[in-house]
Formats: structure tokens, sequence, C-alpha cells
């Protein structure tokens, strides 16, 4: 009978809505680490490194520096976590969102070099032979603190016990994304969105369908943002401007043009000059907040995101 380990294709657990910082002794809190989700399957007597995303695609090829992450265990396991680019100390995810797209291996060997990638282990699901995913979460991080002997490649991420406020104000004095709360009993729930692990972001972000482009006089580009109602159907959701361009752009240029918009648009707004394409590709937006009418202050493009869906892609209120 296969094992976890051998099927290798674990889905991971996902985080609930965004909430506001509070203390609570039944959870602990650590950074929320702005990367790309990752599942490493680990084994030291086998010498095997296998990384793979949300969409259980592999990853070693864009991350050449991991590919002996398998010494650093001290036995066969699965980790949950994240891959990471820091630069100037801080996890830039326009670096690590420019590997996904290279296909250059000397290109990506350069990028390994200049900028190296970090995988920060934050769980433990299988170890030894054992499904750990209905152990008390507690359990599971003292078995992966146990598990991985760290360098400047692998890393266990810490956290604090009860203090999310203080950890929340660190997070924003430090300009971080934010930071993730879990419930220390709280078991794994493969693929699901549970209120066991919720976020409290200080940089919004959100993802959305690209369903287009308007190409405009001043050398600028905006892309038209789309993102699925809970009945179904896309339904607009503005343009963004800021940080559009280089290889993310020349990507979403190569997809096949669609006759028309895939949504409903409002008249003006440039949108009478788009170039539509099909809703296939899933992008990062930062802003700053919401407006009253759902609008995004200070929209940015972060980068495409080929580890999510554009059917993950659900508006929020």
């Amino acid at each position: 009978m296969e094992s976890l380990f051998d099927r290798k294709n674990l889905h991971p657990m996902l985080i609930a809505e965004n909430t506001a910082p509070f203390d609570h002794p039944g959870y602990l809190y650590e950074v929320k680490w702005d990367g790309e989700r990752c599942i490493a399957y680990l084994d030291p007597k086998g010498k095997t490194t296998e990384l793979r995303n949300k969409r259980n695609m592999i990853l070693n090829p864009k991350v050449p520096e991991l590919w002996q992450l398998h010494r650093q265990v001290k036995k066969k396991c699965i980790l949950d976590g994240e891959l990471l680019v820091l630069v100037d100390g801080k996890p830039n995810f326009y670096e690590i969102q420019r590997r996904s797209l290279m296909g250059n291996r000397f290109r990506l060997e350069l990028a390994a070099k200049k900028h190296p990638a970090t995988f920060v282990a934050f769980d433990c699901l299988w170890a030894d032979g054992q499904d750990l995913m209905f152990q008390p979460l507690m359990e599971r991080k003292r078995i992966l603190k146990q598990a991985v002997k760290e360098n400047e490649r692998i890393a266990v991420s810490r956290y604090f016990e009860g203090k999310g406020a203080a950890l929340y104000e660190l997070a924003k004095q430090q300009q971080l994304e934010g930071i993730v709360a879990k419930r220390k009993e709280s078991i794994y729930i493969q693929g699901k969105r549970t209120k066991d692990w919720v976020k409290i972001k200080n940089l919004q972000d959100e993802d959305f369908v690209v369903c287009g482009y308007i190409q405009k006089d001043n050398h600028m580009t905006s892309l038209v943002l789309g993102q699925y109602a809970e009945t179904g159907g896309l339904v607009y959701k503005g343009h963004v401007t800021l940080g559009v361009g280089g290889a993310p752009f020349h990507k979403i240029l190569e997809q096949p043009q669609a006759s028309g918009p895939p949504l409903e648009v409002p008249q003006g707004h440039g949108n009478e000059d788009a170039v539509w394409i099909g809703p296939s590709m899933v992008c990062t937006v930062s802003y700053m907040e919401k407006t009253a009418n759902g609008g995004m202050r200070q929209p940015v493009f972060k980068g495409l995101r080929e580890d999510k869906t554009t059917e993950e892609c659900i508006e929020t209120r």
C-alpha cells in the first residue's frame, strides 16, 4: 500500500479570511511569509528532495539551490512551508515569482546565486511512516523541530503563544505582510479553509483573474481584473497599472486573444480599448485599503501565480 510520501499528492491546508489582531491562550502566532506555498518530500536515506506547489506542480527546476534539502532532515518526512527569496533581509515576492517564469537553466542558476531561495517549514505532516495530520498542531510542531537541521537554505518558523497583537505590531513595524494565528489543538485538513488558521494582514493583497489589458499612450499598461462571484460567473474588479511590466506582462501578451470580454465591464475607464484574453491567468495585487464601493486604493501588481487556479479567485466583501 502506497504511503502519503509515495503518492505525493498532498493538498495544503488553507488559511481563512483576514481578521483583526487578537490575543488568545489557545492560539500560536507566526509571521506570514510573502513567498510561494510549498510541500517538501524529503528522504535522507534515499537522498531525494521533491518540492511541490499548491497545484502539485514540481518546483525543483526553479530552485536548484534547494535540491539537497534532504541532507537537512533526520528522518523521512513531509513538510509544509513557504519558499522565500530574501532581499535586504526581507521576503521579496517578485524574486520568487520571477523564478516560476524562468525556463532557461543558466538564468535560473544565476538567479539562485544572486538571490538564493530558502524553505521555511511550519508544519510536519508525515514522518517515519506515520501520518501526523490528525495530531494536534503543537505535537506536529514538536516533531518538526526535532526533524530539521537548520542551515541557510532551510529554517523552522518561530512562533509565539497567546500574544498575537504584539507580533502583529512587530510585523507592521518591519513592513512585513502580516501574521497567521493557528489554534494549538487544530488538526491538518487537506485543501480546506477553516477558522483554525486565520490571517492577520498588515499589507492587504488579493488574487484576481487577468481578463485583459489596456496599453496606454504614456507607455503604461493596465490589467483588467475579475473575480468569481460565490454564485458563479466573473465579476469586474477594476484595473491595476502600477508594477505591470517585465516578464509577467510578456507572459500575458503571449496568451491567445479573445473576441470579447469574458465578463461584463462598465463603459469608460479605457475598457473600450482593452485587448481581451481568456480567463486562465491569476495575478496578485497589493493595496492600502478598500474603498466604500469595493475598489482598491493604490493598487500595485505583484506578479502572476501559477500555484492557484482562476476558480479559486472568489470575491470578498
